[in-house]
């Protein structure tokens, strides 16, 4: 008997602590983590300079609120505005509430054009999350199913087709599209070379914004920072997450241009995101990753 609802079909085995790529059990026994917590613990586990980071962000200041400035909040902030070519950042808690973030974001912009009936064109496989608007722009029956209606606005296309994106051009009402540079939950579906320049084309020509999930390609998983460098673009809006706090919940709706100033005060907002112990794991995080060459590696 448990008190947890049951959500998760758990494996028989409890983890006490972790170093490096390793887990170890109650008794001692060693596991190699190949899940990294589900593409989350790049750096590995109990990483010393992101455990001492902690500690000390622990024994200053844990909490504030959004309602005051948040110098780390800032500096993170800046850090990867700069190394993104983005102009401002959202920061919350995770990746799901930063999907949330962009399609608020992509709906708003549409409003401030005159579109009143936004939508945005998602995948077939994909994954935003479970939230229920993320939910809806997730491509998987499986996951949706007893969670109906769903939040409308979403108009979905098979993934890695330039031509059934393009069909959509003459749609007054398509302001964004939302897609996964790599597809993660679908099966890790690589695009083609001419995938995601081909959709920034389109965007380019409809005014509609890009905007690109990289939840879990993201933090050097691909062999760049952001995945979407490998095809030389600049996506409008991008998601990151699970990766970018190396277990400390921490997600982050990237802006630039006139996307980045669509959200004003009272349109959106968080009390837990972007608190100073999750930006100082961040900052930490994106240092190691910078520092020691991990995308490289």
């Amino acid at each position: 008997m448990t008190s947890l609802m049951n959500t998760y079909a758990r494996l028989p085995v409890a983890f006490v602590r972790g170093e490096g790529a390793l887990l170890y059990d109650e008794a001692g026994t060693a596991y190699l983590d190949a899940l990294s917590g589900i593409a989350v613990c790049s750096l590995g586990h109990a990483h010393p300079r992101l455990a001492q980071a902690l500690c000390d962000q622990a024994n200053t200041l844990l909490h504030t609120s959004n309602l005051y400035e948040i110098p780390l909040q800032q500096q993170l902030g800046e850090l990867l505005c700069q190394r993104a070519g983005m102009d401002k950042v959202f920061f919350c808690n995770s990746g799901a509430e930063a999907n949330e973030t962009a399609i608020k974001l992509a709906r708003r912009w549409g409003h401030t054009r005159g579109i009143h009936q936004p939508k945005i064109i998602v995948m077939d496989n994909s994954f935003h999350g479970r939230t229920l608007s993320t939910l809806s722009a997730t491509g998987n029956a499986k996951v949706q199913a007893g969670f109906t209606p769903l939040v409308e606005g979403f108009v979905r296309v098979p993934f890695d087709d330039l031509d059934a994106v393009a069909a959509l051009s003459n749609d007054p009402n398509i302001v964004a599209i939302l897609v996964e540079p790599i597809q993660g939950e679908g099966g890790v579906h690589i695009p083609a070379d001419d995938y995601l320049p081909g959709l920034r084309h389109l965007c380019d020509t409809n005014q509609w914004l890009l905007m690109l999930d990289e939840v879990q390609t993201g933090m050097g998983r691909t062999g760049q920072l952001f995945a979407f460098q490998h095809a030389k673009i600049q996506p409008d809006v991008m998601t990151l997450a699970k990766a970018l706090g190396n277990g400390v919940p921490i997600g982050a709706c990237l802006a630039a241009g006139q996307a980045a100033e669509v959200l004003v005060p009272g349109s959106h907002g968080t009390t837990f995101g972007g608190n100073p112990l999750a930006c100082r794991a961040a900052l930490e995080v994106v240092h190691i990753l910078l520092q020691e060459n991990w995308p490289q590696k």
